[in-house]
């Protein structure tokens, strides 16, 4: 399958020693082709994290609701998920792994040039004046950032000796990190053009012309980088033929649920078509509940489909390939929450900031606070980075202190260089200093990491709720540190103990990624419904963190099932975690 080099990230200690040739004959790191190669990773990282900054901007300037904001994230990583499906039906029914045949290098070359057709599509639809064909730019965009995503990570590995791969895909996870963190200043100043304060008004009278200019700039890098890769000679081709594993059933399983997940957002979308002007309050409360009930049946559509798919297997495990362990359908729904609640919580943060509750502030002046958010998960990737190197004790337990510090300095700096008070952002500190805590206490095993980390999240979602100001500001923001480390956790948890369909089970990892298609909107219409029924300000907006707070609890129960579904197959996986993150 498309992550056949992905195996290679999960081995054993011993097998990746074999691997390597036994110290001398180790494969020297190709520096050259990996310096290129994590260009990639911070375009994702830098892209996704605008969007944080761009969904207020789209909201203000085509008078949207929360929820018609959210289709922003509802374009890019629904994108994620039908260019993996894609993928793995191409081998499914050609026997080829499409990636495989092309290569690496290739790969990650179409990948960046049809990105590059995304920001011309967005540049069309900006002169249009279409919010539509600005989503259709989006998913473009993003179905390119799909191919080189399934090309990127098994191409690091391979750039070196096997033992040290997950030092080079920690690298990239750390490049993308540090995208998402200057990503929403470099996008708040393309498209407010001041790092000052302005208003919501002047937003709304901004002219799209910015836009254009921002997508042009980002077109141009795209090409820019795929002729870096197309001509360096540094950069190896990485082409592997190998026959797929088949999984008919589990195909055609995915494509019902594509098909019933389009059934049930169709009637949400026409929903906008109904004329509220002279609607009662009744009528809109109506109406806000029956979008809500389309929103949760997709939900159930995942979260049904895969169970049932698990079930059927154990019954027949023919044609089910990977989807008949059932650590790796828990997996597969960890990361479709993973996915869902990182980006909630980052796409919701601006409208949150905004309330008076919490400081009444401007959509520009709650770009520190998004690049915060983002940044926050570069302070954990950076700090789970150090158990990637040979290094002592000592020297370990050293870095997780002061790598994560050293990360937070970064982000003030960055912010502050960019003309933003940090002022307010100084004792999140104290956030900081609990993560490096946590990290200490999980010991690097990943069960235990994702369960400390997961009830963290809970217990942090849940301050937020419950309080405001300050202390909330805080406890959201630190959804970042608690999300940084999971990825790599509930990655090599799932696909431990595949065996042969390791690479199969990979790729249905990556199509999970549409949790960051459906859990933001999800979250954005709790918030238009709960406003709808509440004479408060802002109450809407500030509960729907409710809908993280159950996602992390899933993450927190599934850190604990599949410890013992492993030890029931006879896998002691509470072992030092390889990985990197998304």
């Amino acid at each position: 399958m498309v992550f056949s080099a992905l195996k290679q990230l999960i081995m054993p200690t011993e097998q990746k020693s074999h691997l390597s040739g036994m110290g001398n004959n180790a494969i020297p790191t190709n520096y050259g082709a990996l310096g290129t190669l994590v260009t990639v990773f911070f375009f994702w990282g830098f892209i996704a994290a605008g969007n944080s900054v761009f969904i207020p901007f789209c909201k203000h300037y085509f008078s949207l609701d929360q929820f018609q904001s959210q289709l922003i994230d509802f374009a890019f990583y629904t994108a994620y998920y039908i260019g993996a499906l894609a993928l793995f039906a191409y081998g499914a029914f050609g026997g080829k792994d499409l990636v495989g045949k092309w290569g690496y290098k290739k790969s990650i070359v179409y990948g960046l040039l049809f990105s590059a057709l995304g920001a011309a599509a967005m540049i069309i639809a900006v002169n249009a004046n279409a919010f539509a064909g600005m989503l259709v730019g989006l998913f473009i965009v993003a179905l390119g950032f799909s191919l080189q995503q399934t090309a990127a990570q098994p191409f690091a590995i391979s750039l070196g000796d096997p033992s040290t791969g997950t030092s080079r895909v920690n690298l990239g996870g750390g490049i993308n990190s540090f995208g998402t963190t200057i990503g929403p200043i470099v996008v708040a100043f393309a498209l407010f053009g001041t790092t000052a304060a302005i208003t919501d008004e002047q937003i709304a009278a901004l002219s799209l012309s910015k836009v254009i200019v921002l997508y042009s700039c980002v077109g141009a890098l795209f090409i820019a980088a795929a002729a870096l890769f197309y001509f360096s000679k540094k950069v190896p081709s990485g082409i592997m033929e190998e026959k797929t594993e088949k999984a008919n059933k589990a195909l055609y399983t995915l494509l019902i649920m594509t098909g019933l997940l389009v059934m049930m957002f169709v009637p949400v979308f026409n929903s906008y078509k109904t004329d509220l002007a002279n609607a009662t309050d009744a009528e809109k409360h109506a109406l806000e509940a029956y979008r809500m009930k389309w929103l949760f049946g997709a939900l159930v559509i995942v979260v049904g489909g895969l169970l049932i798919a698990n079930m059927s297997a154990k019954r027949n495990a023919d044609g089910w390939g990977a989807m008949k362990y059932p650590q790796l359908v828990l997996g597969m729904l960890a990361i479709f929450v993973y996915v869902g609640v990182e980006v909630a919580i980052g796409s919701n943060l601006s409208e949150l900031m905004k309330q008076e509750s919490f400081g009444g502030l401007q959509s520009s002046e709650a770009a520190p606070y998004i690049s915060m958010y983002w940044g926050s998960l570069m302070i954990g990737r950076w700090a789970g980075a150090v158990s990637a190197f040979n290094l002592s004790k000592n020297t370990k337990l050293a870095l997780q202190i002061i790598v994560p510090l050293i990360a937070f300095a970064i982000i003030i700096g960055v912010n502050t260089a960019a003309k933003y008070n940090m002022a307010p952002l100084y004792y999140y500190i104290i956030c900081v200093c609990i993560q490096i805590i946590a990290f200490y206490i999980s010991n690097n095993k990943p069960a235990r990491t994702l369960m400390i980390f997961g009830l963290l999240g809970v217990l942090a979602m849940i301050i937020g709720t419950q309080t405001s100001g300050t202390v909330a500001t805080y406890a959201f923001l630190s959804g970042g540190l608690f999300c940084s480390i999971m990825w790599p956790s509930i990655f090599s948890l799932s696909i431990a103990g595949l065996g042969k369909y390791t690479s199969q089970g990979s790729a249905f990892l990556i199509m999970m990624i549409l949790g960051g298609g459906i859990i933001p909107p999800i979250q954005g219409k709790l918030a238009d419904y709960l406003q709808a029924n509440s004479t408060v300000a802002g109450t809407g907006i500030h509960q729907s963190y409710w809908v993280p707070v159950i996602c992390f609890a899933y993450l927190a129960f599934f850190a604990i099932a599949v410890k013992g579904i492993l030890k029931k197959q006879g896998i002691d996986y509470d072992v030092a975690s390889e990985g990197a993150g998304h």
